[in-house]
């Protein structure tokens, strides 16, 4: 047996197998900055509070807890409050009590104002589960007809998200065909349960209804409402957004009109 075509033979396995081994290094220095491009561009989502603001109080001393979602700092309850920030009241229509559920008076208010779904008492279980209903002039901070002067309904800087904050957030959950499902809790207060919805932004949204114009209240317990603090620029009802329990959508719209009462959520600044 001849040693060195042996050792030839080896010699060449060896330079083979190195050759291989080069190559898959070389390949993974090319794929790797393709790979970790990729990977950035997926949404991280956490159910985790913001950064040293766990909780945080408004004017009439509620508590809120908080979330962050991508960047934004979001409460995770529904605004209770009565007064706007620097403590100037917001009157309040049948949100204490009482049987009237259509009004004239609330459609034709052009300050702002809330309510309570069904006129329920503000210690009742809606104000408690779903928080107050805001008219859009509320949630702008207009306390006199025409003012372009606002006040601020959130806390202290804090501020009710514009339009382009919340395409910001379904944007960084996915895009609005699934950013929905992960913005609903999944508590029972939801009437039926929703296969998509699992809550894994942590922002909590419960089916508070809404106060149509007519003084109305519809959809507790089906659909979520919140305001905008954006007019369209076309038609100058402000954006909306919702959630329904029957998908994982959430939704942008500017039919409602600004007497129409729906839930805020407040941003940081």
């Amino acid at each position: 047996m001849n040693y060195f075509l042996n050792l030839d033979i080896d010699m060449k396995y060896f330079l083979i197998l190195k050759l291989m081994l080069i190559s898959k290094i070389v390949m993974s220095q090319i794929m790797l900055p393709a790979y970790q491009g990729v990977i950035s561009k997926i949404p991280t989502v956490a159910n985790i509070p913001c950064p040293g603001l766990a909780t945080i109080t408004d004017v009439d001393n509620n508590s809120y807890n908080t979330v962050l979602i991508g960047t934004q700092c979001w409460t995770k309850e529904n605004l209770k409050v009565t007064k706007y920030s620097d403590g100037v009241i917001i009157i309040p229509l049948n949100a204490t009590g009482g049987s009237t559920g259509t009004s004239s008076t609330w459609q034709n208010l052009t300050t702002g104002s809330y309510t309570i779904y069904g006129n329920e008492s503000s210690t009742g279980a809606n104000a408690t589960n779903y928080g107050f209903l805001y008219n859009w002039y509320a949630a702008k901070g207009i306390t006199t007809t025409g003012s372009t002067t606002y006040k601020n309904l959130c806390p202290l800087s804090w501020h009710v998200p514009t339009d382009a904050e919340w395409t910001n957030l379904s944007t960084y959950l996915g895009g609005e065909s699934v950013a929905g499902g992960k913005m609903e809790s999944t508590s029972s207060l939801w009437n039926a349960i929703n296969t998509a919805a699992d809550n894994s932004s942590g922002f909590s949204a419960l089916p508070g209804g809404f106060r149509d114009f007519d003084g109305s209240f519809y959809f507790i317990r089906s659909y979520a409402f919140f305001w905008s603090a954006t007019e369209n620029d076309i038609n100058l009802n402000p954006w909306t957004r919702y959630l329904d329990s029957n998908n994982g959508n959430v939704y942008s719209s500017s039919s409602f009109f600004k007497s129409v009462g729906a839930a805020v959520r407040c941003l940081k600044d």
